[in-house]
């Protein structure tokens, strides 16, 4: 490295103590970074990319974590030793960050302008009409379009990109040195994703800061990043430039990350494959009320007029950005809410049948949500997780005979079923996720809607749901709606793929067609931007 170097982590460590134990997160890391410069730093859930990201700044919860050894030297002063008044006057000043999720960073009672007015008050002094002209510099800085109508909405009137670009814009009102960006664009669209790398890219450029990116999607790093540091349980197994790790990985556990992408295709469907589920033109309008009096002035058209077909073995893979209306498309075909329009189930009208009437058929229609922390209940144990659908559906098994179904699902999802008494609190995100699926199993559905089951996930472990998804319904003879944004996934899953925008469909067709052959603009933006086709930031869809 011949510049000298802005930041430079010395034999960093980091332990937690809770209960009388230490446990060691972070273990004697070390790398420079140079003004300018981006340095990526990689690895799955865990690694301790995180943690070495805020302790830099300090944010950790002391006294229950510690430093055990290293130092932090930023223009050549330890952070580490630096006391607490040293600490404000790099933070937001010198040292800024950007986290994963907007939605939790920003306040949600407070207006956008008086977030970012907060923030140049306390480091620049800046009131009233200056304060309010430069948010207005820092919106346009970072892409917001028609900034000045925008100062007092609320984080929740925002679109997700529009939100983080907000938090950029905070990050970088007193021009730091160093930008620190966790996970940045993990909630994000592939589109907005790729804009957002873009809009980076372009203001540390302009501003000339160094950048630490945290991340564990490894197409980021190639697109953003000048070198990279791969972390494993908490030590750096690998470090340099990019083009050197992705070209020539010297490490297992590197090659092993790089390796890591669905691959593959599903299972033809077989030529006697019955049609399991025929459905729509389906609609789902949410009144919008105004006034006193509440009366519908109009309507969000969620879904509007779109008729699927699943037949046995087969994956419909349904894509789009956030709020074009995948997830609503699913929960009308489940019936999980109202809908207009034919919903059919192995020949049987479902859509004109009352809550008790559906209820015995939902044993053959299950669903697999998005968040594998958020979908298990933390007071159930795994057995009873995956037990709860045959207390309802079965209940002439006795105790005994649904340990057994639960054991057997258990092990059809790649888990010990004598782990089911623990807790999800327990097990990794990708064991959840198996625990989620194994829960639709153990009633023997034949159609399942998964709806975003990979996006929490990290990339190795994608691989192996891809894998077990793509196994059982081989096995089974399932049918899948397959509902993403991330479209390297859908190819590895889908035989055909339905393309969504603003409650429309947009193209459908076979996965290869669409995938190499793809007819409509938006499709071709979603492609590019996911697919890495083209340079980011499409036209075709800017917030």
């Amino acid at each position: 490295m011949t510049r000298s170097p802005l930041l430079s982590v010395q034999d960093l460590s980091v332990a937690f103590h809770q209960g009388g134990r230490e446990t060691l997160a972070v273990d004697r890391v070390s790398f420079d970074l140079a003004k300018g410069e981006t340095l990526a730093i990689v690895g799955e859930s865990g690694s301790g990319k995180s943690v070495s990201a805020l302790s830099i700044l300090k944010l950790l919860n002391y006294p229950s974590a510690s430093h055990p050894s290293g130092k932090v030297l930023f223009n050549g002063q330890d952070l580490i030793a630096a006391d607490e008044d040293a600490m404000r006057k790099v933070r937001g000043n010198d040292i800024t960050m950007v986290f994963q999720e907007p939605m939790t960073s920003l306040n949600p009672l407070h207006t956008i302008a008086r977030q970012i007015g907060e923030i140049l008050e306390l480091h620049k002094g800046l009131r009233g009409e200056a304060a309010r002209a430069r948010t207005l510099e820092l919106l346009a800085l970072v892409g917001i379009r028609d900034a000045e109508s925008r100062l007092d909405a609320y984080p929740h009137q925002l679109s997700g990109g529009q939100r983080q670009r907000v938090m950029i814009a905070m990050a970088l009102a007193n021009e730091p040195d160093l930008l620190i960006a966790d996970e940045p664009t993990t909630a994000l669209d592939v589109t907005v994703q790729a804009q957002i790398l873009a809009l980076l890219k372009e203001l540390q450029g302009r501003l000339g800061m160094a950048m630490l990116f945290i991340t564990h999607d490894l197409g980021i790093v190639r697109r953003i990043a000048d070198r990279v540091c791969v972390m494993l349980k908490g030590k750096i197994v690998e470090q340099g430039p990019v083009a050197e790790i992705f070209g020539h990985p010297q490490h297992e556990y590197t090659r092993r990350l790089l390796a890591a992408e669905p691959k593959g295709r599903p299972a033809p469907i077989a030529a006697d494959a019955a049609t399991l589920l025929e459905a729509g033109p389906i609609k789902v309008w949410f009144p919008i009320k105004t006034g006193f009096l509440r009366k519908t002035t109009g309507h969000v058209k969620a879904v509007d007029g779109i008729a699927v077909t699943v037949r046995e073995g087969e994956t419909l893979g349904v894509v789009g950005e956030s709020g074009s209306g995948k997830t609503t498309l699913g929960l009308a075909i489940l019936r999980l809410i109202s809908s207009e329009g034919p919903i059919a189930f192995l020949g049987d009208r479902i859509d004109g049948l009352t809550s008790s009437q559906v209820r015995p058929k939902r044993k053959d229609l299950q669903v697999v949500f998005q968040d594998p922390y958020g979908s298990l209940s933390p007071r159930m144990s795994v057995a009873e997780i995956v037990a709860e659908g045959l207390t309802v559906q079965a209940k002439q098994q006795s105790y005994a005979q649904r340990r057994e179904v639960v054991a057997q699902a258990l092990s059809d999802v790649g888990l010990d079923p004598s782990a089911m008494d623990r807790y999800p609190h327990e097990f990794s995100g990708g064991q959840r996720q198996r625990i989620a699926i194994a829960r639709a199993m153990a009633l023997d559905p034949k159609f399942i809607v998964l709806d975003e089951p990979t996006s929490a996930l990290d990339m190795s472990v994608q691989v192996q749901i891809v894998e077990l998804l793509r196994d059982l319904q081989a096995r089974r003879r399932l049918g899948y709606l397959f509902i993403s944004h991330d479209l390297k996934v859908v190819r590895a899953m889908a035989h055909r793929v339905l393309v969504m925008q603003n409650g429309k469909v947009v193209e459908e067709g076979p996965a290869e067609t669409i995938f190499s052959q793809p007819r409509e603009p938006y499709t071709q933006a979603l492609l590019a931007a996911a697919l890495n086709l083209e340079p980011a930031g499409s036209a075709a869809v800017r917030d």
